[in-house]
This record gives structure tokens, C-alpha cells and sequence, in this order.
């Protein structure tokens, strides 16, 4: 398996300075190589790819030795690269018919990631071994302590380093990372996901939905009211985006957090885990329209959409399918079409059926359930259905 370990950093003021100006040099490298491009092709139709830009390194780092050329080659043709898959895309939407969003121009604050293969001329993981503490090797910056708070597992094939705000972090992409399988338990769960309760198990187990957007929207919005004041290019104005940006960090970090838990004590506790196959992408898109067609309830559906991504719906499967294939447990997706409005005694399905936003009862047969675990189990039946008809076949 292939798997990310991310670890905060601690540089010391000057490695920090360092990191800051290795990650500026970057971002130019990048904005120039795709001015290249756009010039090249509007000026004289020739497309330039990768390999293109990759030749042409040697010479502008021989050219600017205290700028572009104290950094590792590496870490630059990982930045070319980067560009390059920007362009993939953007001409695979274009083949699909979706909407095609040219690769832009990267400004101070949308440039935060660089990438090193690991390989010991730019940088090492664990670079001075007989320390006590952990560092990283980075040409041009130094050996960095790293706050490891956990073992690497498979071998490390490139390191990132990434700003959040004030910190840093170092992230190791391994591979040959070995599963860690759970002791059966031989049972099986249907998981509605919701807004009242993160986690409905069909079994009636809930896991609950923290909130944690809504718990720290009062700090944000002072500090969102703090910004506004505050004049453009000034130092006040750089320390009020700072201390938005910490809180909407401390936010994805809990989410996160409770994503992990809420993941881990599922997949430790069932054998197969039936979820719905969620377009959370759709399920989220903008009410408001346009001037010819402007949408209804515009102020509902924005409320709806924030809790929603307040829930972090996506972050915590794409955890849950990450620690089951870990942990040797089976994961399937269902379609979730009228899985609320079917009755799952007699299987009628009527919106009638669903009473409230908490109540379930069937116009049929008058079963009463709760909503969410009445739905659990008909995730799980067809979950279960799915899996019989894939094994017959």
C-alpha cells in the first residue's frame, strides 16, 4: 500500500527563513515556466512540455546561483511536473466536456507545497540517525528537527514540505506500507451519515456530529470582522489573516481528528461497512442560480451546504476506506436513492414515509423507526445484495 505520514516541523528561525524563501523560489519557477508556455504557443502555436523545461534548468540555475540555484534539481523538476499535471487536466476536462479551468498563475498565499524525491542529494528522511530527535535533510536549508509522534512504515519515496499558516509540516509518501489486519468480528453494518449524528450504524449506534465550524464561528467572525478593517498591504492587515487562518486550521485539524476516530472504532468493530456512494459535490452546489433563473430558498440551501462541509462528510470516508484496506475489512458503496423513503419491513417507498428530519413511519405497513437507522438498514441490505451478486459473478 501506498500512505502519507505527516509531521510538524520545528526550523529554527533561520531554517524557517530558508524554508519561506525556498518555497518563494518555487512559486516563481512555477509562474515563469507557465508564461512560458502560454507565450510560446500564443506568439508562435509551439507547445512546450515538460521535458522542454526540464532541459532548460541547468542553464537558469547556472545563471542565478544565489536564487533558483541553491535549491536541489530535484525539488524543481518535482515543480515542473507539478505544472505539467496541471495541464493534463486541464485538457482531459476539455475531452470530458466539463468545465476546463486553465492552469492559473500561483499568488503568495495559493503556493504552500514543495516536493523533493527522496533521494540523498536533496534530501534525506531521518538524516542524522544517531540523534535522539528526528530530522530531514533539505539542500539549501538544512537538517530540520521533526516532531515524530509516530513510526514510518514502507519505504520513503518523496518528501513534501508544507506551510499551514505559521507551521510547517514535513509529509513522506511511502510505499510498501504493510496492512495491519484486525482479528475478525464477524458482523456486518449499514452507516447513514448525517447532520444531527456524523454516523448512524444499523445497528442504532450514533457517533455525533461535533460541529466544530459552528462551535467556532463567534472567534470567526470577530476575527473576519477584524480583517475587513484593516488596510490593504499592512503589517495589521498580514497579522488579522494570520489569526483567520489559525482558526480555520484549528478547525480542519479537529475534523480531521474526529474523522480518525469515528473511522478507527467502525473498522474495528465490523467486518463489512455498507456506506451510501455520496455526491457531495452535487449535494453542496450553490442554490443561488442565475439573473435569468435566480434559485429559491438561496439562504436555506447555503446554511444546509455549510453544515454539510462543517461534517466533513468526504474526509471521513476517504479515512474509513483508507483504515479498512488496512485493516482487512470490506467496504461497499451503494447507491443512496430512496434509502430514507423506503420502509425497511415491507420495503414500500413513499416520501410520506418520512415523517420528520428524526421520524420514520411507514404509510404501508406502519412500521416506526428512527429515520437514520431505518435508513442504516437499507444501506446494509443493499450493500449486502451488491456484495452476494458481485461473488455470484
Amino acid at each position: 500500500m501506498r500512505r502519507s505520514f505527516k509531521f510538524l516541523l520545528r526550523p529554527t528561525a533561520r531554517q524557517a527563513a530558508a524554508l519561506a524563501a525556498c518555497l518563494e523560489d518555487h512559486r516563481q519557477l512555477y509562474n515563469a515556466a507557465l508564461e512560458h508556455r502560454r507565450t510560446a504557443y500564443a506568439k508562435a502555436g509551439v507547445t512546450i512540455r515538460y521535458g522542454d523545461q526540464s532541459a532548460e534548468l541547468k542553464h537558469i540555475r547556472a545563471d542565478d546561483l544565489d536564487g533558483q540555484g541553491r535549491w536541489s534539481a530535484g525539488s524543481q523538476q518535482q515543480t515542473l511536473r507539478r505544472l505539467d499535471k496541471a495541464f493534463a487536466a486541464f485538457f482531459r476536462r476539455i475531452k470530458n466536456g466539463a468545465k476546463p479551468g486553465y492552469p492559473r498563475f500561483k499568488g503568495r498565499g495559493w503556493f504552500d507545497t514543495v516536493e523533493w524525491p527522496a533521494t540523498r542529494n536533496g534530501a534525506t528522511w531521518d538524516s542524522q540517525p544517531h540523534e535522539p530527535v528526528t530530522r530531514v535533510y533539505l539542500l539549501g536549508i538544512g537538517h530540520v528537527r521533526v516532531h515524530r509522534h509516530r513510526p514510518v512504515k514502507g519505504r520513503v519515496k518523496t518528501i513534501s514540505v508544507k506551510r499551514e499558516g505559521r507551521r510547517w509540516y514535513v509529509v513522506l509518501s511511502c510505499d510498501d506500507v504493510p496492512a495491519q489486519p484486525l482479528p475478525a468480528t464477524g458482523l456486518v453494518a449499514g452507516i447513514d451519515l448525517g447532520l444531527a449524528s456524523l454516523v448512524t450504524t444499523s445497528e442504532g449506534h450514533r457517533i455525533d456530529n461535533q460541529r466544530h465550524l459552528a462551535a467556532c464561528a463567534g472567534r470567526l467572525a470577530s476575527a473576519q470582522r477584524d480583517l475587513a478593517r484593516k488596510k490593504r498591504g499592512s503589517k495589521r492587515r498580514r497579522k488579522a489573516v494570520a489569526r483567520v487562518a489559525a482558526l480555520h486550521a484549528k478547525v480542519r485539524r479537529q475534523r480531521v481528528d474526529g474523522a480518525h476516530k469515528a473511522a478507527l472504532a467502525l473498522v474495528r468493530g465490523y467486518d463489512v461497512i455498507v456506506h451510501e456512494d455520496l455526491r457531495i459535490a452535487n449535494m453542496t452546489r450553490s442554490a443561488s442560480g442565475t439573473i435569468e433563473a435566480p434559485g429559491r430558498n438561496v439562504a436555506a440551501k447555503s446554511g444546509l451546504n455549510r453544515s454539510i462541509l462543517d461534517a466533513g462528510w468526504g474526509v471521513f470516508l476517504t479515512i474509513l476506506s483508507h483504515k479498512a484496506e488496512s485493516a482487512g475489512r470490506e467496504l461497499i458503496a451503494v447507491d443512496p436513492r430512496n434509502t430514507s423513503r423506503t420502509c425497511s419491513r415491507c420495503g414500500h417507498v413513499a416520501k410520506e414515509n418520512r415523517l420528520t428530519q428524526a421520524a420514520f413511519a411507514c404509510t404501508a405497513c406502519g412500521h416506526t423507526a428512527h429515520a437514520d437507522v431505518n435508513a442504516a438498514i437499507n444501506i446494509l441490505r443493499a450493500g449486502l445484495a451488491l456484495r452476494q451478486a458481485t461473488q455470484a459473478a
